[in-house]
């Protein structure tokens, strides 16, 4: 089964997408360096405002190392939702491999003080797959469709 190219989980109206993509230009494989950037959308489609208040994120790396990271709110912002409105953000992780997965928490609130966890489903950090060169002299055929009659 192929790799999720994203993540996309809904916990009590709020719908979290989540999706890396990896900066060669800022990594050094010679000194087991590799950034990656990862783009989330937050949506509130319930029927009442929420407020993202903290994080909690889960890196594991190649080599199965784990890392916890927790702090107040994203990107120095505490954005509050009302319903139908969502916050898009960029940040980056620094993996010293060349893959690894993210996945975590926001400690949402409610007006009435009501506090849950919005749930951000794992997702993949990883180099693009290096295309395979075609082979001289080897052509693809196209397959046909098989006639009834």
């Amino acid at each position: 089964m192929p790799t999720p190219e994203m993540s996309d989980t809904t916990t009590q109206g709020v719908r979290v997408g989540a999706a890396a993509f990896f900066l060669p230009d800022q990594s050094d494989a010679a000194e087991n360096k590799y950034l990656f950037s990862y783009t989330i959308v937050i949506a509130n489609q319930g029927d009442s405002p929420v407020q993202l208040v903290s994080r909690h994120w889960i890196i594991i790396d190649g080599n199965g190392e784990h890392e916890e990271v927790r702090g107040p709110g994203v990107v120095g912002e505490t954005p509050r939702l009302e319903p139908g409105q969502a916050f898009k953000y960029q940040s980056f992780c620094p993996l010293p491999t060349p893959w690894g997965t993210m996945e975590g928490t926001y400690r949402m609130r409610r007006d009435d003080g009501e506090t849950f966890d919005a749930h951000v489903g794992r997702f993949y950090l990883r180099m693009a797959p290096e295309k395979e060169p075609e082979q001289p002299g080897r052509k693809r055929r196209a397959s046909r469709p098989k006639s009834n009659g």
